[in-house]
């Protein structure tokens, strides 16, 4: 099997203009509810975020522990505008020339003033997917970018720990890592949820794993054993060399029929420690 490429993204918050959609709102921005949802499409290699700081400097420290590099764009003192825009356009449109690998633009806004650079970069073969407040948002940018999400249907709960049946600490991390991954990969439409691609999503949203550190000696232990707690079904790819995941939690509580060659829930080989 050949690993599915992934995405590589950089992204670019145009944070006055999300201040501005929290006006009046109650709540405040949360960069890691934007982020969470955007590595499930890729690795981010880029984080960056525009603003007049001294405004929002309740914000900072959030932000900097969230990795993002906050761009210091002062306001002018006659008008009380700055410059933010312009910058973020320059930038991007560096980066899509001066960085070939970088695929996928996200542009975190609901300015209109934003359409030319979603339009440019469409035409230098890049992805752009724009994010931001249902009632702050242009319908010219949302109908121009290849995919809008907004902000306010982003997730905001991990899988329900219902879903987790009972077991060790370790085990019911593990699986709740397993299903939220496995639920990610289902909101990117990929049909097929290779043991692989699994594996690379969960290493995404967390770094640090590690199946061993659960007790596990590879990932394949790992998908076993969630087998037979019956929160995914297995089968195998047509070598029988690598897992498929054909069915996990819910789908299997709606008493959907399993795929043709699916492993027996309960079936599965022993896990050694």
């Amino acid at each position: 099997m050949k690993d599915v490429p992934q995405q590589i993204l950089a992204v670019f918050i145009d944070f006055e203009n999300l201040a501005l959609g929290f006006k009046d709102r109650s709540g405040r921005f949360d960069a890691n509810r934007v982020l969470a949802r955007l590595v499930e499409k890729g690795n981010i290699v880029v984080k960056r975020a525009y603003a007049d700081w001294k405004r929002f400097s309740d914000y900072t420290t959030g932000l900097h522990e969230a990795g993002i590099e906050l761009i210091e764009i002062p306001a002018r003192r006659l008008t009380g505008k700055n410059s933010a825009d312009m910058r973020l356009c320059v930038d991007a449109m560096d980066m899509s020339y001066s960085k070939a690998h970088i695929d996928t633009f996200v542009i975190v806004s609901g300015d209109s003033d934003f359409s030319p650079l979603v339009a440019k970069l469409r035409e230098n073969n890049k992805q752009v997917i724009g994010l931001g407040m249902k009632e702050s948002t242009s319908a010219l940018l949302r109908d121009n970018c290849d995919e809008f999400i907004f902000y306010e249907d982003l997730e905001t709960a991990s899988v329900e720990a219902q879903a987790v049946p009972a077991g060790n600490a370790q085990q019911r991390e593990a699986y709740q890592l397993l299903l939220e991954s496995l639920e990610a990969l289902r909101r990117e439409n990929r049909d097929t949820l290779w043991s692989s691609l699994i594996k690379t999503t969960i290493k995404r949203k967390r770094p640090s794993f590690n199946e061993a550190a659960y007790g596990y000696k590879s990932f394949s232990r790992l998908l076993e054993d969630a087998q037979r707690a019956g929160i995914v079904e297995l089968s195998r790819d047509a070598a029988n060399r690598t897992y498929i995941v054909t069915q996990f939690g819910a789908e299997l509580d709606s008493g959907r029929s399993a795929a043709p060659g699916a492993a027996p829930r309960g079936n599965g080989p022993r896990r050694s420690r």
